[in-house]
């Protein structure tokens, strides 16, 4: 008996075991960024998921496909571009499925054959552009590859969305001819910069000595203006006050007689007559006012 119950569970174990074996067989679980792609007895069934997914044991196979979108790196390549210069470039470039079955059903190894492919592109790209053109227009390298890249790809379910040369390193002798090349534009814009500083400089400093020329000759303008203003004014004051002693002494004079006018002479001889040196001068107007004077004792 302890033999039979033994066998008997042994049998049943191993029933258990390929149940559960069967189970794990036939219940996957993919994630959200996972397709699995069915093959029933070796005929494509399509894309299955996300989430539970039941296969037939031994009749269905699932193919995992990852549809994140991933990078690759095609390691540093030798090209020759359009004017015969050796350059070593490498790039990364980004891709995402977007047909799991095409990703499985076209191709066999899908990332070997894409870094041949890209290897090639490379070069095929390389070789249609000259040395000056590989250094200065990446961008536009960048866009040729990614969409010869895009259109070998595309008949495989896959989107190359994006492409990016890291390094260029062309031959020794071309760096050296391109750092003395640098180094000569550096020393042109130096001297251009350093000729426009002067010239400015000059147009700066002719500039203040114009406006200076030009505020002085205002001044002077200003100063002479006022000078002869106040010139005018003061002789317009001393004409006015000539003008008003003159019309005073005149209205005096119109209040004065000739005896008044007699005495006034009498006292100037006077005082002339007090001088020491003096010389009497007796003017014409004097013998004619004595001469009347003696007429009027005489009556």
């Amino acid at each position: 008996m302890d033999q039979i119950s033994g066998v008997l569970l042994c049998v049943v174990g191993a029933v258990v075991l390929i149940v559960l074996a069967m189970v794990a067989m036939a219940v996957k679980i993919i994630p959200e960024y996972q397709r699995l792609v069915v093959f029933r007895l070796g005929r494509c069934v399509g894309a299955r998921g996300p989430g539970v997914v039941i296969l037939i044991p031994f009749i269905d196979k699932g193919v995992k496909v990852d549809l994140r979108e991933q990078v690759r790196e095609v390691p540093l390549q030798t090209s020759i571009t359009q004017d015969n210069a050796s350059i070593s470039v490498d790039f990364i470039w980004y891709y995402k499925i977007l047909d799991a079955s095409e990703s499985v059903l076209n191709v066999g190894n899908f990332e070997l054959a894409a870094e041949g492919m890209a290897t090639t592109t490379l070069r095929a790209v390389i070789g249609g552009i000259t040395l000056d053109d590989t250094l200065s227009e990446r961008e536009r390298i960048n866009n040729l590859l990614r969409t010869r890249l895009d259109e070998v790809t595309e008949r495989w379910g896959v989107k190359v969305t994006n492409v990016e040369i890291r390094e260029i390193t062309p031959p020794r002798e071309i760096l050296d001819a391109m750092n003395r090349q640098m180094s000569a534009e550096r020393n042109r814009r130096a001297v251009v910069t350093e000729s426009t500083g002067a010239r400015e400089a000059a147009v700066n400093v002719a500039n203040g000595a114009k406006q200076a020329a030009i505020l002085n000759a205002e001044g002077d303008k200003q100063s002479n203006i006022l000078r002869a203003e106040g010139d005018r004014e003061a002789q317009v004051l001393r004409a006015e006050g000539y003008s008003t002693a003159l019309d005073r002494i005149f209205q005096v004079a119109q209040t004065v007689d000739k005896k008044t006018m007699t005495l006034q002479y009498f006292d100037m001889l006077e005082m002339i007559g007090k001088s020491p040196s003096t010389k009497y001068i007796f003017p014409l107007e004097f013998t004619k006012f004595l001469d009347n004077f003696i007429k009027d004792d005489e009556t």
